[in-house]
């Protein structure tokens, strides 16, 4: 009896796999994620020789990054220019870092939603993008692309791009049109950050050498402060 029940499982997964082997060498979001992964390859390979070559600068690079990821791009930038990071390797590394994270995790939101792609430890992450996604969609759907580029560039909660490619797959664009407006988008944000946060780290600096760092540390507990309130409004709206 249990080898009749579990060979219906195996047979699906199989075909599962032979499927979305097939849809990642022949579907846009297949390219997508290929060049994601190599592009995130590249970037960590540059980081280990930027170690062995400029031990210093690479840590905070690094920890530019690791901000990034979690807290955004407002707090890898403030992290960057506290640390006396110049405007090109602050804004370059930005617009790498956020560019990979949008064609690692659009591909893979899109293959979830498809079902030909189960990810346990990222359902989670994927079903809040998806969540917040879905409370931005009619806002945006009214203004088209331009909404879309406008979402993006906003610095307001849960407006970056991951979850506005996400948007723009739930509005029904497509792949072509949805990254290159997502990027630009986020592109123009980088820069208008790169400028505020350049010139209020030259306008802390004159009063004292740490309050960079304290600027930098406030800004990560009002983003800290800012997703748990957004997460605790949303669930409350749920709930009722």
């Amino acid at each position: 009896m249990e080898e009749k029940t579990e060979q219906p499982v195996t047979e699906t997964n199989s075909q599962q796999t032979h499927q979305f082997k097939e849809t990642l060498l022949s579907s846009p979001e297949g390219r997508i994620l290929l060049i994601g992964v190599v592009l995130a390859f590249i970037y960590t390979l540059w980081l280990g020789i930027m170690l062995i070559y400029s031990p210093e600068e690479s840590q905070i690079l690094i920890g530019m990054t690791a901000s990034d990821i979690m807290f955004g791009r407002a707090a890898a930038m403030a992290f960057g220019y506290s640390l006396e990071l110049g405007h090109g390797m602050v804004i370059t590394v930005c617009i790498i870092i956020e560019t990979i994270l949008v064609l690692i995790f659009y591909p893979l939101f899109v293959f979830s939603w498809q079902h030909l792609l189960v990810i346990k430890r990222l359902r989670n992450m994927l079903d809040r993008l998806h969540k917040s996604a879905e409370t931005h969609k009619d806002k945006v759907q009214r203004y088209g692309i331009i909404g879309l580029f406008v979402f993006v560039w906003l610095p307001f909660w849960m407006t970056g791009p991951v979850v506005g490619c996400i948007i723009g797959f739930l509005l029904g664009l497509k792949a072509r049109i949805n990254i290159p407006v997502v990027l630009a988008g986020t592109s123009v944000a980088i820069f208008g950050w790169a400028l505020f946060l350049r010139r209020l780290r030259d306008h802390v600096a004159t009063y004292s050498s740490y309050a960079p760092m304290v600027i930098f540390a406030l800004l990560i507990v009002v983003i800290v402060l800012g997703n748990f309130l957004h997460r605790t409004l949303n669930n409350n709206k749920n709930k009722t």
